[in-house]
């Protein structure tokens, strides 16, 4: 009976996230109507079988996301974890938020950032207004309005995408089996505000876990979130995936969730070779991404409306890379992927 409560429960909501989603693609289309600036970029047009495949993908995903609750991966309660009160009352200031990033969409202008940012400390291709974000990742206004921001864009899709994880992390770590649950250490490298860090917590309560991120701004914001989860606090650390601050071999997993479309391709191999470092032999690393071209050629119109709407300077080279051989370069064995919706998620393994 509790399986079934919960089964119910899981659709019903995500009915109210597609509702949701609805509601405000439809009022995104009016407004946008209204302020949309001349010269703006012009998106493909949606053929009607994609909307389909999209629903159907999407399906599957929330499909797979309850069953793996059910089987114990994480707890159901991860299920229904959203905060949606406090994005209700966030939701306001997105929409007024909206000129400004119009505003910005015509005057072609990708590096309206914060005046005291101390820009030598970022990499150059960091300080970009990605998506036409306000302040780029570089305010603790971005980093307040980012996950509302982002559900919104995913239809309510970005937490059980970002759970898609789980499985082969878990999976991998099986070869630290005879260690106990609290000397496991997991690093999340661009932890943002610290979504996939909750989903990790709720997976592997015992376990050390780290997040690291460039933005101090969205280190804060993923301190007032994992604030609220029981157990014990993971750590945060300000840094560089390219260049993290911890030793060799000092983690058993290591994490990346939707970085590495925003990095150009030298940048991106750096990402995965610091990966690989830190990693002790036998460690597992889970990566997760957008899909791309090779992968799920059905949703080429929705990546290239994607590049067109938003600013992802990085995203057409990202789509046709070679992640797969990227990994192997950087010495990852028994490398293998899978896509679950929108999302790609990779996983390799440091030889012993």
């Amino acid at each position: 009976m509790a399986d079934l409560l919960t089964k119910l429960a899981y659709q019903t909501m995500q009915t109210g996230k597609g509702l949701l989603g609805l509601v405000h693609k439809e009022a995104s289309t009016r407004l946008m109507g209204l302020v949309a600036p001349e010269g703006a970029p012009n998106t493909v047009p949606v053929p009607p079988e994609l909307f389909k495949e999209l629903k159907r993908s999407m399906d599957q995903l929330h499909a797979l996301d309850l069953e793996e609750a059910e089987r114990g991966l994480y707890p159901p309660s991860l299920l229904f974890d959203a905060p949606w009160l406090d994005w209700a009352a966030r939701y306001p200031l997105v929409w007024l938020d909206t000129p400004r990033t119009w505003s910005r969409r015509q005057e072609r202008n990708v590096r309206d950032l914060p005046r005291d940012v101390e820009t030598d400390a970022f990499p150059d291709y960091y300080l970009q207004n990605f998506h036409h974000q306000t302040d780029g990742y570089l305010s603790d206004t971005s980093a307040s309005l980012y996950d509302l921001q982002v559900e919104i864009l995913f239809n309510g899709t970005a937490d059980p995408m970002r759970r898609r994880v789980i499985a082969p992390l878990l999976q991998g770590l099986g070869s630290f089996s005879d260690r106990p649950a609290s000397q496991i250490r997991v690093l999340d490298l661009a932890t943002g505000t610290g979504r996939t860090l909750m989903q990790l917590r709720g997976a592997l309560p015992q376990a050390q876990l780290v997040g690291l991120d460039l933005s101090k701004a969205y280190l804060r914001q993923a301190n007032r979130w994992l604030a609220e989860v029981p157990g014990e606090l993971p750590q945060l650390v300000q840094g560089n995936a390219e260049a993290t601050p911890f030793a060799d071999a000092s983690v058993q997993a290591v994490t990346c969730v939707f970085l590495l479309h925003e990095l150009p391709p030298e940048a991106r191999q750096n990402v995965l070779n610091e990966a690989f470092r830190l990693l002790e032999p036998g460690g597992v690393f889970v990566l997760a991404d957008s899909v791309q071209l090779a992968d799920s050629p059905q949703f080429e119109v929705a990546m290239e409306n994607f590049r067109r709407a938003f600013h992802e300077p990085y995203y057409p080279d990202y789509i046709r890379d070679d992640i797969n051989a990227r990994l192997t370069t950087a010495g990852f064995e028994a490398v293998s992927a899978a896509s679950h919706y929108m999302t790609r998620v990779w996983q390799g393994r440091k030889p012993r």
